[in-house]
């Protein structure tokens, strides 16, 4: 890997949107780490982009476990010296069908975990490491159903834990302005993975363009942003 070589880590790579946004980011040339919970899952994704040429290695990572998170973030730097991009892509969707006045507050406290706190936990734990390098692009997934001005009822706890991934977003771009890390959301759609339940045909590659397109901003690109299909969402 040449010593300029932009690196991200992808959360959640090992399959359907996070596959296609690293494959999207090495085919742009940078090294891509992708993220898991097993290293089983990992590997025929990590050889496939690997025998077509590109940089990428596989990291184990729970995005629920703190101490999982400390060491993959560790090992990315101590491995391969940088750490330029992260692509927050990991989440459920665990709650369709429930209701706000009367929860399954497992199912809740689990997708805050995993949506929110996940999330939250490896932007702590990239952002020195970005700052020291006085360049940072962080794109936090999140969902239409997030958006406070079109909230409505169903997936109720995705729906907040996104909201709130919205909200952290926003107050990470205000906190890291002029650090040269940039940090935004964005939608990628209803794909057809096993979290639209096959209910769209969106590709898994569609969805991927402006997660892409966030984590290779030029210096002067948008912070603070809800994006889907590289336009404007309303919070």
């Amino acid at each position: 890997m040449a010593e300029t070589t932009r690196v991200a880590l992808v959360t959640g790579a090992n399959r359907g949107l996070g596959q296609a946004i690293a494959q999207g980011l090495a085919e742009r040339g940078l090294h891509v780490v992708l993220a898991g919970r097993s290293d089983h899952s990992l590997a025929p994704v990590v050889e496939e982009l690997r025998q077509q040429g590109y940089s990428a290695v596989g990291q184990q990572l729970d995005v629920t476990d703190p101490a999982s998170v400390a060491r993959a973030v560790a090992d990315t730097v101590g491995q391969l010296g940088r750490l330029d991009v992260l692509v927050n892509n990991a989440g459920v969707a665990i709650d369709r069908g429930q209701r706000a006045a009367s929860p399954d507050f497992e199912k809740v406290a689990a997708t805050l975990d995993a949506n929110l706190m996940g999330a939250w936990r490896c932007c702590a734990a990239t952002i020195p490491e970005m700052a020291n390098n006085g360049y940072g692009r962080i794109v936090n997934v999140s969902s239409h159903l997030a958006s406070l001005t079109n909230m409505a009822d169903t997936n109720v706890s995705y729906r907040v834990s996104k909201a709130a991934l919205n909200a952290l977003t926003r107050v990470l771009a205000a906190e890291l302005a002029g650090s040269g890390i940039l940090v935004n959301a964005c939608s990628p759609g209803r794909m057809a993975t096993r979290m639209a339940y096959g209910e769209t045909s969106r590709s898994p590659v569609e969805g991927a363009d402006t997660p892409i397109w966030l984590a290779t901003l030029p210096d002067e690109g948008p912070s603070g942003g809800f994006f889907a299909n590289r336009q404007l969402l309303e919070w």
